[in-house]
């Protein structure tokens, strides 16, 4: 298998696993208050134990805004987020705007809320200090980390912004896959890569807390702004759910919840809508994505 096969192949591994659905069904019936309620969030952290623990404030501000049980979950990948909406064993999940777009078409998602920041959002591309990298051009057989494969900030928009600039990610690239963007970013501090791109929120709030040196790593290029992050119901959650979900997080204020802001990396949500997401759309079926 050629290098160009295998990436290919992993590209489009997400899309064997899916099984089409229809169109966006009616709500079903309402939740028993007692019942908990599922929130699986992309690992763009790391799928562990300690990644859940620490968003123990978000659960208990939702727990309490929604008087009933939250679960939080850490699915092992962004495919594994999209099926537990799929099968019923997540009933809300935060998404990446091409897991969203996915997940949508594949299972009826509906969309919820979304930082107002996710609006306008940045792919940015990283390399080592006093790497001779200073433009995407210089990328040219040099070595190259994305994150996960159906990741927007950390695969697609980098992808289509190579290819805006005359890049050939399959081709000119010595390309490879960390799985999420804290792995990425330490992949290019430690020199593994040559470059690497990333979600700027997750870059920045890792230099905030002292995990990435940015003497070692610097940022040579930001892509033009992008809508990403969802929050999502599955298709048959009842109506009175999904619309506390949305005034819990529209309620936020750095105020009052900066715990649980920092925990998001937002300081506002606002309400999603799906028609946002076409940009994104027509971009993952140009990558063959979709």
């Amino acid at each position: 298998m050629t290098r160009h096969d295998r990436y290919q192949f992993t590209r489009r591994g997400f899309l064997g696993t899916a099984i089409a659905a229809g169109s966006v069904a009616a709500a079903g019936p309402l939740m028993a208050a007692d019942t908990p309620l599922r929130i699986g969030m992309v690992p763009d952290a790391g799928a562990t134990q300690v990644s859940v623990e620490a968003k123990a404030p978000l659960q208990a501000y939702l727990e309490k805004a929604l008087g009933r049980p939250v679960k939080l979950i850490v699915p092992t990948n962004y495919n594994a987020t999209v099926e537990g909406l799929g099968n019923g064993s997540l009933d809300v999940a935060y998404l990446g705007g091409l897991t969203y777009v996915k997940a949508h078409k594949r299972y009826g998602a509906v969309p919820l809320v979304q930082r107002k920041t996710d609006r306008e959002f940045h792919s940015l591309f990283i390399t080592r200090a006093g790497s001779g990298i200073t433009k995407l051009a210089d990328l040219k057989g040099k070595s190259f980390a994305f994150g996960d494969v159906n990741s927007t900030s950390g695969h697609l928009m980098p992808f289509h912004a190579m290819k805006a600039a005359g890049i050939d990610p399959e081709t000119d690239i010595k390309a490879r896959f960390t799985g999420s963007h804290p792995a990425t970013i330490k992949a290019v501090e430690a020199g593994v890569v040559a470059a690497g791109a990333c979600d700027e929120t997750v870059f920045h709030q890792m230099v905030k807390d002292g995990k990435v040196d940015p003497a070692k790593v610097t940022v040579f290029y930001t892509t033009e702004p992008f809508v990403d992050y969802v929050w999502v119901a599955r298709k048959g959650l009842d109506d009175a759910t999904r619309t506390a979900i949305v005034k819990a997080f529209t309620a936020l204020t750095p105020e009052t919840d900066s715990k649980v802001l920092d925990i998001l990396r937002g300081t506002e949500f606002v309400k999603a809508d799906d028609k946002e997401y076409d940009l994104l759309r027509d971009t993952a079926k140009q990558a063959k994505l979709f």
